[in-house]
């Protein structure tokens, strides 16, 4: 990949500006394997390839420019774009901002799909059914017809909206669990507000007690070794 395909990729994923020096830092190792001879050329090489992106995106056939934004750079919309972009936004549905015990259940049914309330509940430890109400509610997940055993219980698999909320092709690029483990850890330290799965699943509402902690291990252990029997 070119230096300058490097620096658009980082510059395109950062939430906040980026400055230069940090994207120096970044992309060190590989510039010097490409020849560079100490970090007087690094630096000289990184800063020519960012003139030229932001030259490239300043060009009148692009919407998006590359601006220099409180000490960093970062990608936006041209002035001239912003009511059409404005329109477009207005048209979107809001993020989807899921608790623990939401993303848990999700885990479960994505990993193991498809999956019954019952063998859902027996992972996780806890009565999933307020849940999976919600998740059914918000689409994430359907019915996949009933299985043949006793009771004939309903089963849930993950949707098209499932993959496009987390950028998926299909299920086969779900993360590792390790990843997941990561981002479950994040949202579940990050400061969000209560929610509607929150209030529903009474076991998990307020701090765990250590006997719940230690039933959320078991579950994801439980959850581990699902995804690795399906692969």
């Amino acid at each position: 990949m070119s230096l300058k395909a490097q620096l658009e990729a980082i510059i395109y994923a950062t939430e906040t500006p980026i400055s230069a020096e940090q994207m120096i830092h970044l992309v060190r190792e590989s510039v010097i394997a490409e020849g560079a001879a100490d970090d007087v050329e690094v630096k000289s090489r990184v800063r020519a390839s960012l003139e030229e992106l932001v030259a490239d995106y300043g060009a009148a056939d692009h919407g998006i420019e590359i601006r220099q934004v409180a000490g960093g750079y970062r990608m936006s919309t041209k002035p001239e774009q912003h009511e059409m972009v404005r329109s477009f936004a207005k048209s979107l549905k809001p993020p989807i901002r899921l608790s623990l015990p939401a993303l848990e259940t999700l885990a479960v049914i994505a990993y193991k799909q498809p999956a019954t309330v019952p063998e859902v509940n027996e992972i996780r430890g806890v009565d999933s059914g307020g849940v999976i109400a919600t998740l059914l509610d918000r689409k994430l997940i359907t019915t996949a017809g009933r299985k043949q055993v006793i009771g004939r219980p309903i089963l849930y698999k993950t949707t098209k909206e499932f993959l496009m909320r987390f950028g998926l092709k299909d299920v086969n690029e779900l993360p590792s669990m390790e990843e997941f483990e990561k981002l479950v850890a994040e949202s579940f330290q990050s400061e969000l507000t209560p929610t509607e799965e929150t209030l529903q699943d009474s076991s998990h509402a307020g701090e765990r007690s250590p006997d719940e902690a230690a039933d959320i291990v078991s579950s994801r252990e439980s959850v581990t070794e699902s995804a690795a029997q399906k692969e």
